[in-house]
């Protein structure tokens, strides 16, 4: 009888004692312990392709094509049983860490919820507020989570990592007036100041406006145009928005850099388009339903929250109701004397603070 010789240790066996296996010849040894098989589609691979886990071993091709691998524990899961938070993520979970997650109240940053509008009119406004310096701590996030939502679910909270110790509290899209009397934002603000957190005195915190691209007009045409106006307005009165916002030069430019003065909004918008500088602009375009006012230092003064909101739904208002001649003939006096005060008593006494009012300034309470 004709004895083979095995390939890896050098015995030799009987023919028929032997294991082939692409085009090598081993004993039942080596062949045990250099060759597996794929727990998908069963066939045999060399131990050293394997691209499974411990006990669960998985050729290249069935890896690629029917497994991933769940975004909080790196377990590998099959497509097939891969569970999203919803319809565009591209973050897998398990079904445990899905469900654990679920119960938790400081998500991944990639959770994103069917939004809830609340109020009467076609202008909502999202915001996202980032608190620091008081702990990503999933109790403090249920106790704000809470006030917030006790008559409605008002807002959801996010890690960030832009941020240090703290989270970020995202609101579903709410109108000006109920953002002003639906909305406890004072209730939330005072327990987060209580518990340690700031978002005015730290170097990480910014306060972002989401707006409705539908609140400029029926069709895209019409929103580009009063978008356009938006983008200009932010431009020809940087120094006093920068003033407004509380932020510094170096905070700008990182956080919510600015596109450039240009002659007609127009141009700034065509520039703002070709420019590709991500989300980290003044004005964010790169959302598909909204814009976002990105400019704004975080705060847990009310006030200044308020006064914010108010700024730029009177910055929309320009940018409806205005003819591009108009706003480019406008003044900085001009606008803050169109505001109705009436309407925007928190903004007219914020934009006295900040000594950007045509009056005598106010004085200002202590930023949070």
């Amino acid at each position: 009888m004709n004895e083979i010789t095995c390939d890896f240790c050098g015995c030799s066996l009987s023919e028929d004692e032997m294991h082939y296996f692409d085009d090598r010849s081993m004993c039942e040894e080596c062949y045990n312990e250099r060759t597996t098989v794929c727990t998908h589609c069963h066939n045999v691979i060399w131990t050293d392709d394997d691209e499974g886990e411990e006990d669960f071993p998985l050729c290249q091709h069935c890896r690629d094509y029917y497994y991933t691998t769940c975004e909080d524990c790196g377990r590998l899961i099959n497509l097939d049983d891969a569970m999203y938070f919803d319809d565009d993520s591209d973050y897998p979970y398990c079904q445990s860490c899905y469900e654990r997650h679920e119960k938790r109240y400081i998500h991944d940053y990639s959770y994103k919820p069917e939004p809830i509008f609340y109020g009467d009119t076609n202008r909502y406004f999202g915001v996202e507020l980032e608190i620091d310096n008081g702990g990503e701590n999933d109790d403090n996030a249920k106790i704000l989570f809470d006030i917030a939502n006790r008559e409605n679910p008002h807002i959801y909270i996010k890690h960030d990592g832009s941020i240090d110790e703290g989270m970020e509290l995202v609101s579903h899209p709410m109108d000006l007036n109920y953002h002003l009397n639906s909305m406890p934002w004072s209730d939330v603000m005072e327990k987060a100041i209580s518990m340690g957190y700031r978002s005015h005195k730290t170097n990480t915190c910014g306060l972002h406006v989401h707006v409705n691209r539908s609140a400029f007009g029926e069709d895209v045409e019409i929103q580009e145009d009063r978008i356009s106006r938006v983008l200009f307005f932010v431009e020809r009165f940087w120094q006093e928005l920068l003033t407004f916002s509380r932020r510094t030069e170096s905070q700008i430019k990182r956080w919510a850099a600015r596109y450039g003065v240009k002659n007609t909004p127009k141009e700034v918008l065509n520039h703002a388009k070709s420019n590709y500088a991500g989300r980290y602009t003044c004005i964010n375009l790169t959302n598909y339903f909204t814009i976002e006012f990105r400019i704004f230092r975080g705060t847990l003064r009310y006030s200044t929250f308020i006064a914010t909101l108010q700024l730029v739904n009177e910055i929309c208002n320009v940018a409806v109701f205005m003819s591009d001649e108009e706003l480019t003939n406008l003044s900085w006096p001009e606008f803050v004397a169109s505001i109705d005060s009436k309407n925007s008593p928190v903004l007219i006494t914020y934009l006295k603070e900040r000594r950007l009012f045509v009056n005598e300034p106010v004085m200002a309470t202590e930023e949070m």
